[in-house]
């Protein structure tokens, strides 16, 4: 159900559009390890509720979370249960970084525009569509017909353990996909709870509620950088929110969704580098007090609440709910009964077939009709399988359950069984969809490509350095991105550490819906290339930055010497824009999805970029033999 984290480690320009220049650009989380990693500690949680649930010592499991906890403020008081405490209370949290995590890949991610959103979002409507109505056609009415939210939820913890276990060896795009499906279920699932399953509603404490929201999503405008003040905010709106009868789940998703998520401005991150050098050159406390104001105020809100809650989330919040959820008495009768129940298998059927028919079905019809497109490396085979790996309901499929059946025991039972016996099918299912889109489709990976599309050719390409030297470098670069003038540092540095032993090769990637100028600069250099000058105009461009009109790149052509009729002439030449346009080709092809990326040999590096992390790549590439000379690379 959770989607995690957010970007690459490296910092990167990003096209805000689908497609540019031939350059599909997707964004890659990072926190998936995360994720992944937490389902381990969630099966142990099952694990052990359930064994615990049917052990001599059931009864101290269940009157553990009948156990009172209060938390009083002079006359103020707030009295629960634990097993509410954790239901009401921790699960807020847990949706509260949802909706961070939501807002994020609406802003800036993966759901920021109409091309990305519309594929995940037919499949996700229809992975929620189609459990339904399985469920409510085995269940024909009746007591049980009220547990139907059970069925939408996807708990993606679970979800990317059992892709890292069934799925294919290499598989980021397909998670990419899944996880923006589950945006779309993520928003439906916290509606769902909050409308279907509240109870009565107190009106002054909802209009409390709506006021704190209202304050909440003005903090930003006021250039609230401090965390403190959204967190304090979001604490009495999650307050007023129970106290108004509404599930608490409802105050963590709206605030999350309510605290903005921007890239880092370009003024903001040289800010921070200013301050940080000043820190280097006087570590003192008051210096190094405000270099980190600085790198605080230069990342959103949002992404450091994020960083902050996420692991909490992951590896605490989710396996203590699994621990008071999980933990059915399947004795006496109680797991053949719900073997033999219309209800449990309703909810599988929900889960596995709904899930599996809904997302395909959704992503396929979407992608036939020309709605969009399956990220690339992602085949129907993949979505198959993932399809069925979102059965996994678990997290929210508990806590619906728990709602929809709060007072009738033996049905929240016979829904728990089937909540559990979903996810073993759905991970065997998800398992024979991946092997059989491997065997009859051809279907391995999931992935972006991770090696260039075409060698370095020293006819066409720009090389600096010896043609035939044994280490090779190959950037893709934006001549009006800032981290690529950054990055002008890290190469040089690498030339004068490796010397003739090595090779920078320089391959144009402008993204002109984030950086208007940087297609004519790339032009620019290209027209100067052909006069024998691509560096001298390659350093130029870099350096001035904020200075790439037209009538600019002329003076630095007069700069350089050149033949300014030719220059002029080249610059808008047909075969300057192809000559760009074949390397922005080559960067979709070769998996690139920003500006900069680099490519160690033949291979596509991901991570940080700075010198010490690249020479030490190149080193181990030399030592590997796998690409050290230009015919291997």
């Amino acid at each position: 159900m959770k989607l995690p984290g957010k970007k690459s480690a490296e910092a990167q320009s990003r096209s805000r559009r689908g497609e540019l220049a031939a350059q599909l650009a997707a964004p890659v989380r990072s926190f998936l390890a995360t994720e992944a990693g937490s389902s381990g500690l969630l099966l142990i949680a099952v694990a052990v509720a359930l064994l615990w649930a049917n052990s001599p010592w059931s009864e101290s499991y269940f009157s553990l979370w009948h156990t009172e906890a209060s938390v009083a403020v002079g006359d103020a008081r707030l009295s629960m249960d634990l097993a509410h405490w954790v239901n009401d209370g921790l699960m807020a949290l847990f949706f509260f970084v949802i909706g961070l995590e939501v807002r994020y890949e609406l802003s800036v991610g993966a759901l920021n525009s109409r091309e990305r959103i519309m594929i995940p979002g037919l499949a996700g409507l229809g992975g929620m569509v189609v459990p339904v109505l399985f469920y409510l056609a085995i269940t024909q009415g009746g007591e049980a017909a009220g547990g139907w939210g059970i069925v939408i939820g996807t708990d993606t913890a679970f979800m990317l353990g059992a892709l890292a276990v069934v799925g294919p060896r290499f598989a980021t795009s397909l998670r990419i996909f899944l996880l923006a499906i589950v945006v779309i279920d993520d928003i439906v699932a916290v509606t769902v709870i909050g409308v279907v399953y509240s109870g009565s509603i107190q009106v002054p404490e909802l209009i409390a509620a709506f006021v704190l929201g209202v304050i909440l999503s003005s903090l930003s405008r006021f250039d609230v950088w401090r965390a403190s003040p959204y967190v304090l905010v979001v604490l009495v709106m999650w307050l007023a929110t129970l106290n108004a009868g509404l599930h608490a789940s409802i105050a963590g998703m709206l605030g999350g969704l309510l605290i903005p998520a921007r890239d880092p401005s370009r003024e903001g991150v040289e800010q921070a580098a200013r301050l940080f050098r000043a820190f280097r050159q006087s570590p003192r406390a008051d210096v190094g007090r405000t270099a980190r104001r600085g790198l605080q105020k230069a990342v959103s809100v949002n992404e450091r609440l994020q960083m902050f809650l996420h692991p909490w989330s992951s590896y605490l919040i989710v396996p203590v709910f699994a621990l008071a959820n999980a933990g059915v008495d399947l004795r006496d009768g109680v797991l053949t009964d719900a073997l033999g129940s219309a209800l449990t298998w309703a909810v599988v059927a929900g889960l596995v077939g709904g899930k599996l028919i809904g997302i395909w079905g959704g992503a396929t019809l979407g992608a036939r009709f020309g709605l969009g497109r399956l990220p690339t490396g992602v085949g129907h085979g993949h979505v198959l399988g993932g399809a069925a790996l979102s059965g996994i309901g678990f997290t929210v499929s508990l806590l619906i359950a728990g709602l929809a059946f709060e007072d009738e025991p033996e049905l929240l039972a016979r829904a728990t069984v089937g909540v559990l016996l979903a996810a073993l099918v759905a991970g065997l299912v998800g398992w024979l969809a991946f092997r059989l889109s491997t065997v009859l489709g051809g279907q391995a990976d999931a992935d972006l490509p991770r090696y260039l599309d075409r060698l370095v050719d020293p006819e066409t390409d720009h090389i600096l350095g010896p043609v035939d030297a044994p280490l090779t470098l190959v950037e893709y670069g934006d001549f009006e991105c800032p981290f690529c003038a950054r990055a002008t540092g890290v190469t040089k540095e690498l030339r004068n550490r490796f010397g003739d032993r090595f090779r920078y090769v320089f391959r144009h990637l402008p993204l002109p819906d984030v950086h208007p100028h940087a297609e004519l600069a790339a032009r620019a250099a290209v027209a100067a290339d052909a006069q024998g000058r691509f560096w001298e105009m390659h350093d130029l461009l870099y350096q001035h930055q904020d200075e790439m009109e037209y009538e600019d790149t002329v003076v630095y052509a007069i700069e350089l010497g050149l033949d300014m009729e030719r220059f002029l002439e080249d610059l808008d030449s047909d075969w300057a824009a192809e000559r760009v346009r074949r390397d922005a080709a080559s960067a979709e092809a070769s998996g690139v999805q920003g500006a900069p990326t680099f490519f160690i040999g033949n291979r596509r590096h991901t991570g940080p970029y700075d010198a010490e992390t690249l020479a030490r790549e190149l080193e181990q590439l030399r030592h590997e033999g796998s690409g050290a000379t230009p015919a291997e690379s």
